[in-house]
This record gives C-alpha cells, sequence and structure tokens, in this order.
C-alpha cells in the first residue's frame, strides 16, 4: 500500500501510433511526448509532484496514492509481465517496471 512517506508505482510507456505514452497505474497518470524518454522523464515529474503535494495535505487519504488503474492499462500490464502468454502487445513497449517514489 502507498502511502504518503513511500509510494511504489508500476509504469508502462508505450507507443500508440506516432505518440508516447507514460503511464502511472497506481495514480491514474499520463503523459506524452515525442521521444519515449520525453515521456517517461515527464511521467516520473508529474509523478514526485503527485507524491509531494499528497504529503503536504494533513490528513491526505491513502486512496490517491492507491488508484485503481484504467483497465487497458492492467491488461497491457499483464500481458507485458506474462512471459510465457501467447498474447503480443498492440503496442510498442519501450519500458516498464515499478519505481519508487
Amino acid at each position: 500500500m502507498n502511502t504518503p512517506q513511500k509510494s511504489n508505482v508500476r509504469y508502462i510507456v508505450f507507443k500508440d501510433a506516432d505518440t508516447w505514452y507514460a503511464v502511472a497505474l497506481e495514480f491514474n497518470i499520463v503523459e506524452s511526448g515525442d521521444d519515449p524518454k520525453i515521456a517517461m522523464f515527464n511521467l516520473f515529474e508529474a509523478v514526485t509532484g503527485y507524491v509531494e503535494s499528497c504529503q503536504k495535505i494533513k490528513g491526505s487519504r491513502f486512496s490517491s496514492l492507491n488508484q485503481k488503474a484504467d483497465s487497458k492499462y492492467e491488461k497491457l500490464w499483464a500481458i507485458i509481465k506474462d512471459s510465457k502468454s501467447k498474447i503480443v502487445s498492440p503496442y510498442q513497449i519501450y519500458s516498464y517496471g515499478h519505481q519508487l517514489v
């Protein structure tokens, strides 16, 4: 469980058409860019700002840091993480993983 003092977020950076998207699943933050590195940088900047804002709010509820991810991103995460899956991602994946914030 994410708290204002310690957070861990799953992220995916993928290309759809001509745009790169970076998604933080637990926070429902999506950033985009023409380059995957820029999209990922923007995502982590947004995530850091989001967590810092939650830290400043007294009595901040943990639900803000533990949101239910959009189902399409959960499905994409499952496809990426399942090495035995015969289902191929419909997107070009640049990066994915966990990030401590």
